[in-house]
């Protein structure tokens, strides 16, 4: 796991300079604490920071040299089959013309070997990793940028004036003379519906994402060419196809075999690793396969909170002790991860408003202590048909589509009488009488999205409101169009045989990349620990996409295969519970202890005079928020983390 920067001048006005890139790189240090470095030739300049995990010898600095002398590579992340590649690349009758001798054991060298024999793009075909690439042909004189298929490792690039500028953080762009801050209004408005700004899009005009499994070639006349060398979408509909024909017991042992594979390769590394443990099914699975193939207890580590419904720290400590890992754990209190908050901008450089960012940064420091690399279960849910929406949706819509539109508004204003806290009190009451799928922890909030959606007049609209926090960002912000997603662009429309499977693909493409993979990458780059994330092997992935909903979805509840896995390793009492958020409890410090700095940053005076919001909007949430009548603390927090964001980088 490392940083990349570098830049490339379009015109013949100018060499590049390394030291440049190297101030670009030298913004990301968190990144690559290890070691630096740069390098520049004619237009181009690239700059690396290391954080030393496979080959810690000098043999894997960087930006390496290809043998043949071609091409120059700064790269970030882990190719996991690069003994494969190095055995397939020595295997090629040009092997020596293109390589002539390995220098040390790194995948970086393999990568610049795979590239010289097979050409960029049959090389990232071949990958099984996660990365961001930057790679210089000084043959053709030209850039390429790559990311790896799922969108595990982030690279932002951008166009000023002559100058392209890319890295792995925006704070490395900025860091250049030619870098313009000019905030996009638009991209604002999609982080105020979803929490994050969704690829390609980012929150300055003129920068881009690079969308997974895509990559960008720049040549030296300045012409751009974008590619995908993978689909999730494909991959989802060749699936649909293509089914697994065995049965449940013989698609449990192919999923044991695939998902033990991938973790097994991600369990190598130069340097002490780890997992992360929430008790949960995923990172459960993850860490029994983990024990499974290991002849030393695995090192795992959980947080956990004293505030009811948030806590699940006892569930990881039962997990942990009946697989034997030798378990970490560590109780936070309410200052410490309200410590957290006025570090998130930097942290996350870009406006990011999931606020589960705080507990995700805290179990990643606690990591990091011990450790150098942590697997996480990341995956489980968009996978294997996780996420309670899911299921909400489609039984909503079967249910409320026989029901006039007249009493459907009567509903919704009957649920909107009572506030969240009063209907998770009534919810309290009635869980033992419910059956257990709809014991939801957080119902009142739930019922709350129920009647806001009883209007709608089809699936489509029923998952994008689920969706979206701000369900009319471009009235919020002012001066903002709302740019066309993976979710509103019909050119891009995901439609499969059915919702729960349209849904699943919606998030692989979105949800995931741009929140729960941002999420984890710059929390635990921040504290310089490589995160791994064995679900997404696009292997796993492939894999899953063949599996029938019946082995996702049985007698209510999803993930039902990865249960069967699991239950091979552990009791089934000891995961078996309602699904549980990984979060903070915001709605209650807002009206607490961030009391004061939320309205300080929600200040109609200062909202006025900065000129992104509407202040009425805003006001009018806040005041509800505070009053208890309304928990609005995802709306509140999409706000305040631009404006936190915008006092620290613009004020």
């Amino acid at each position: 796991m490392c940083g990349i920067a570098g830049y490339f001048q379009l015109s013949n006005a100018a060499a590049a300079d390394a030291s440049a890139a190297r101030a670009m790189a030298d913004r990301i240090v968190t990144r690559g604490p290890d070691d630096a470095g740069s390098w520049a030739e004619g237009p181009v300049a690239l700059a690396h920071r290391r954080l030393s995990i496979l080959d810690l010898s000098p043999a894997g600095h960087q930006p390496m040299h290809s043998a043949c002398g071609r091409y120059v590579i700064v790269f970030n992340g882990e190719i996991y089959n690069w003994r494969d590649m190095r055995a397939a690349v020595e295997g090629e009758p040009y092997f020596a013309e293109c390589v002539r001798a390995w220098r040390g054991h790194s995948d970086t060298e393999v990568i610049l070997a795979a590239v010289a024999c097979w050409g960029f793009e049959a090389a990232l075909q071949r990958m099984v990793g996660m990365f961001a690439i930057a790679l210089w042909d000084r043959r053709e004189r030209a850039l390429f940028l790559a990311r790896d298929r799922l969108g595990e490792k982030p690279l932002y690039y951008g166009r000023f004036g002559r100058t392209l500028l890319f890295g792995s953080e925006l704070k490395a762009l900025r860091a250049h003379r030619d870098f313009r801050a000019d905030i996009d209004r638009d991209a604002l408005a999609l982080l105020m519906r979803h929490n994050y700004i969704p690829a390609p899009y980012s929150i300055y005009r003129g920068v881009r994402k690079l969308p997974p499994a895509s990559y960008l070639r720049v040549g030296a006349d300045g012409a751009e060419t974008l590619r995908s060398y993978w689909s999730a979408q494909e991959i989802a509909a060749r699936g649909q196809a293509e089914r697994f024909e065995g049965d449940d017991a013989a698609a449990i042992d192919e999923l044991e075999r695939v998902l033990s594979r991938s973790i097994r390769e991600q369990m190598v590394a130069d340097v002490p690793l780890g997992a992360f443990l929430s008790g949960g099914i995923d990172s459960s699975t993850v860490v029994a396969l983990m024990q499974a193939q290991s002849v030393q207890p695995v090192r795992t580590f959980s947080i956990g909170f004293h505030e009811e419904g948030y806590n699940e720290a006892q569930h990881a400590r039962e997990v942990a002790r009946h697989l034997g890992t030798e378990h970490t754990e560590l109780y936070v209190t309410p200052q410490q991860a309200q410590a957290v908050i006025p570090r998130l901008p930097d942290l996350y450089d870009e406006p990011f408003a999931d606020s589960s960012q705080i507990p995700t940064f805290l179990v990643a420091e606690l990591a990091r202590r011990h450790v150098t690399v942590s697997l996480s279960g990341d995956g489980g849910d968009e996978l294997f048909a996780g996420y309670n929406r899911y299921f909400f949706a489609g039984e909503l819509w079967r249910g409320i589509a026989r029901v006039p539109r007249p009493l459907r508004a009567l509903s919704a204003r009957s649920i909107h009488a009572f506030s969240p806290r009063t209907l998770d009190a009534l919810a309290r009451w009635t869980r033992p009488l419910l059956p257990r799928r709809l014991r939801h922890a957080n119902a009142g909030d739930k019922l709350h999205k129920l009647a806001d959606i009883l209007g709608h007049n089809g699936l489509a609209t029923i998952y994008r409101d689920l969706v979206s926090h701000w369900k009319e960002p471009a009235e919020l912000v002012l001066g903002a169009t709302e740019p066309p997603t993976a979710l509103t662009d019909p050119a891009r429309r995901i439609v499969l045989p059915d919702i729960v499977s349209t849904m699943m693909c919606l998030d692989t493409v979105s949800y995931l990349p741009d929140d729960i993979l941002v999420k984890v990458d710059r929390a635990a780059m921040g504290v310089s620990l490589e995160t791994r994330v064995p679900l997404l092997d696009h292997r796993v992935v492939e894999f899953a996409w063949r599996l029938p909903m019946s082995l996702k979805v049985r007698g209510g509840d999803g993930k039902w295969i990865l249960r069967q896995l699991l239950y091979r390793h552990v009791p089934r009492t000891l995961v078996e519970r309602p699904k549980m958020g990984f979060g903070v409890p915001i709605d209650a410090w807002l009206r607490g202890p961030l009391r004061d700095w939320a309205e300080s940053l929600l200040a109609e005076d200062r909202l006025r005079r900065e000129g992104y919001f509407d202040p009425q909007q805003v006001r009018e949430k806040w005041r509800e928020h505070l009053s208890g009548g309304r928990n609005w603390q995802y709306l509140l927090w999409d706000v305040l983390m631009f404006q936190a964001w915008l006092e620290r980088h613009h004020g």
